[in-house]
């Protein structure tokens, strides 16, 4: 037979699927598994934005829509969310509406890299950012970063990775999975080496309303014309509004990029689905007051998690300034023993604590951080205050 496809063989994966499907087998076989590995929130969708699902469905607003990127409401939606919230001017034909964030993310990287050409990925990563270059034939571009810098990809290290054949970089703020969150000036100095080296930006902004303390969701797009025209944001409704079901979400950036993704789109997917486009249309220009309430829970359980895993010793975790989730250093137990053995890693770590205290984590290698794993906080504060005790206990256990 014929050879499959080099480039899909390329692709790994997703270590946050294995763990959560791992978990939710165990779950059916009546394990009492508490989930901390999925990156879901655990609030339900709020009720004016089912109704306006709902609604489209009654009305019969279920077939093909035009045009494939996106209805012109929910555009307009997009670009008057962009307006209100950032400042940030669009035209429709900047915005591309898709089947949610990753495929917006998967499209962008499709439409401006070729073979060969090379993305930079500052760790930790989000699991989907590194093989996505390689569905066309590009090149992952991995920056190692630092604790001393908040885990952040800085100027020298940016410009330390540029070769002849990079076109893109990756930032991710707030982070997935570390929380961390870029400063104005963080994103300045960036900034100025993206534009030295005539790059493309992508922004996964997916987290952006999910921000604590003092931080300030800052997207490279505002900081001039000049970056807003190599700026490719990416955001959607799925962590804000609670709807990771309905896959919706969408770009903005430069029209000849957007064309391309597009046409990506109609040609693969036709386009989002049409109910789920009216729904988004609610979520983006109704009202906002649910946003904050989730908001404020989060931060009240990210308080909780940071507390309750530094009390374990041997545990090292920083505060994160966004998204919901904790990513401890826990390499302080590599090497320790449990009753299948040394644990060798963080691979090991999460294996060990779903065997020993059902607690289902996902493993820092994952993301390109050995020493870490990551723990999502959305979830209930009993599922929380419980899944720390466990871990406490298993941890407490190795020898």
């Amino acid at each position: 037979m014929a050879p499959l496809s080099e480039y899909i063989q390329r692709v790994a994966p997703s270590p946050t699927m294995a763990i959560t499907a791992k978990a939710a087998a165990l779950r059916r076989e009546g394990v009492d598994v508490i989930p901390l590995s999925a990156g879901e929130p655990d609030f339900d969708t709020p009720q004016n934005v089912k109704d306006a699902g709902i609604r489209a469905i009654e009305e019969g607003f279920t077939k093909y829509t035009s045009p494939p990127s996106g209805i012109p409401e929910l555009k307009d939606a997009v670009i008057e969310r962009f307006r209100i919230d950032h400042d940030l001017q669009y035209k429709p034909e900047q915005i591309v509406v898709n089947n949610g964030a990753k495929h917006s993310l998967a499209l962008a990287v499709a439409a401006v890299l070729n073979p060969g050409d090379e993305m930079i990925i500052p760790t930790p990563y989000w699991v989907t950012f590194t093989e996505q270059p390689k569905l066309v034939g590009a090149d992952p571009v991995i920056v190692e970063t630092r604790a001393e810098d908040g885990l952040k990809l800085t100027p020298e290290l940016l410009a330390a990775a540029i070769t002849p054949r990079t076109r893109m970089v990756l930032i991710n703020s707030p982070s997935n999975p570390s929380g961390a969150v870029y400063t104005r000036a963080e994103m300045a100095a960036l900034g100025e080496v993206i534009l030295a080296h005539d790059l493309y930006v992508l922004g996964d902004e997916i987290y952006e309303k999910l921000i604590y303390d003092d931080a300030e969701h800052v997207s490279m797009a505002t900081l001039s014309e000049q970056l807003k025209e190599r700026t490719i944001i990416v955001n959607g409704v799925s962590k804000t509004y609670a709807m990771t079901g309905w896959r919706i979400g969408y770009a903005a950036g430069p029209s000849d990029v957007i064309a391309l993704m597009d046409k990506a789109q109609s040609q693969t997917v036709s386009h989002p689905s049409s109910m789920s486009q009216k729904a988004a249309v609610e979520a983006l220009s109704g009202p906002q007051e649910s946003v904050e309430l989730m908001r404020q829970e989060y931060d009240h359980r990210r308080r909780f998690v940071i507390d309750a895993l530094n009390a374990i010793d041997g545990v090292v975790c920083e505060l994160p300034k966004g998204a919901f989730y904790a990513y401890p250093d826990v390499s302080a137990f590599f090497g320790r023993s449990g009753p299948q053995g040394p644990v060798a890693d963080s691979t090991a770590l999460c294996d060990y604590l779903l065997d020993e205290a059902r607690v289902a984590c996902v493993p820092g290698a994952g993301f390109g951080t050995k020493p870490h794993l990551r723990m999502s906080y959305a979830t209930s504060r009993q599922n929380l205050e419980e899944a720390l005790s466990r871990v406490s206990d298993a941890l407490g256990r190795l020898t």
